[in-house]
């Protein structure tokens, strides 16, 4: 059963009893094949909420070189949509991202060679979760209920985020809402498309100076250099300490378990194993740190965007990989210049759409009452924190079956 987008409210989800599939049944064969219609274009571009503001702080605050950050965003995203064959995201490392543009972090020191470390500490770190079983096995610790909580609370905490984004213009941005909703019951009109070039209007209406800018661009071919040679040994300890560590909570409950959730929820006849999401974790933050990229993950609510805009394979994946292979190998030095023509109310639009499809997809509607309470208290903390959630999810759900909670 596929999931079906008809419109903002009318959203069909598979029963999430289905997805309860044996780890064997990976074979490529078994999958059906990549498209790259219109709906795959539309749904390519629905998880740039998250992917520009990170890569534009990166570029513009700790002056990290576009190049290699692009290329290897890019390269990770058509392998992802190449090997798994659904609209598998790859995003930026939230906790990272925040904490290496922080004040703090710019006082202290913490620059692009912190971040490069961190990369290659994550990469090792879950290559030794997924050859060892330790993630598989871990993940297995994790109730259904602690877990639709934390899908649920990212949701919410996406569509905070979004409605944060349009707070800036909240009339333009309530226009564009409106719009995406009513288009998105209108499947031959892609409304992704649509958003994107009305965003690209209200920002040279907006940005005079934009126009001459564009105008001046010139491309220029370049390579990523190799990073791992700059690197010291006060760098990686620092990355994995400071960096590293602190991410590993959020990326097992977002980009591991999550993940494999709503892949597996949503496409049944494609699914994935948590080994091969670990294993995949850890090869592209090897291949980013190598050329200078910043650490990635699989971000359940990436997948939630590509979705609610139209992808269904993982032609998606490739489409927006290509998008952003071509733009570091070209436009890297220019690259916050194209980005201004994404203002934050478009931005937060596809974030709060993203979130909404993330968020209906934490329903289970043969819960018990206790099993709800888990959901939603765990949702709660997930909008906070994700790792946090994930631990009390675990003692919540294990608190109601010995009867210690009375709901």
């Amino acid at each position: 059963m596929r999931d079906t987008v008809r419109g903002a409210i009318d959203i069909h989800l598979p029963n999430p009893e289905s997805c309860i599939i044996p780890p064997h049944m990976h074979e490529p064969s078994a999958r059906a094949p990549n498209r790259f219609d219109l709906p795959e274009w539309a749904g390519a571009f629905g998880d740039l909420g998250t992917l520009i503001p990170f890569v534009a702080a990166y570029v513009s605050i700790l002056k990290m070189d576009a190049n290699g950050l692009l290329v290897a965003f890019g390269a990770a995203l058509i392998a992802a949509g190449s090997i798994y064959r659904t609209p598998f995201p790859v995003q930026p490392m939230k906790a990272i991202g925040a904490a290496a543009v922080s004040q703090s972090a710019l006082a202290a020191g913490l620059g692009a060679a912190t971040v490069v470390a961190a990369g290659l500490t994550t990469g090792l770190l879950w290559m030794v979760l997924a050859a060892s079983g330790l993630g598989r096995r871990a993940a297995g610790w994790v109730p259904r209920a602690a877990l639709l909580g934390v899908v649920m609370g990212l949701g919410f905490s996406f569509m905070l985020q979004g409605i944060g984004m349009m707070s800036g213009s909240p009339g333009i941005a309530g226009l564009l809402l409106a719009l995406t909703l009513f288009l998105l019951g209108r499947p031959r009109v892609p409304a992704m498309l649509v958003l994107l070039v009305l965003g690209a209007m209200i920002a040279l209406a907006g940005q005079p100076d934009l126009v001459r800018d564009l105008g001046a661009l010139k491309p220029e071919f370049r390579l990523p250099g190799f990073a791992w040679g700059t690197l010291s040994m006060n760098d990686l300890w620092t990355g994995f300490v400071l960096l590293t560590l602190p991410q590993l909570p959020l990326t097992f409950g977002n980009a591991y378990i999550a993940i494999t959730e709503e892949n597996n929820r949503l496409f049944p006849d494609r699914p994935v194993s948590e080994r091969a999401v670990a294993y995949s974790t850890g090869l592209m933050n090897l291949g980013a740190s190598m050329i200078g990229g910043i650490p990635m993950c699989h971000g359940a609510g990436g997948m939630a965007g590509h979705v609610q805009f139209g992808a269904r394979t993982g032609g998606s994946s490739i489409i927006l990989g290509s998008v952003l292979l071509c733009a570091g190998l070209f436009l890297s030095t220019s690259i916050v210049t194209v980005f201004r023509m994404f203002p934050p109310s478009v931005l937060g639009v596809i974030l709060f759409m993203a979130g909404l499809q993330l968020a209906l997809g934490s329903r289970d509607s043969g819960a018990e009452k206790t099993d709800r309470f888990v959901v939603l208290a765990t949702a709660a903390f997930a909008i906070w924190n994700v790792g946090a959630a994930v631990l009390f999810g675990i003692l919540l759900h294990h608190a109601a079956r010995r009867g210690w909670l009375r709901i």
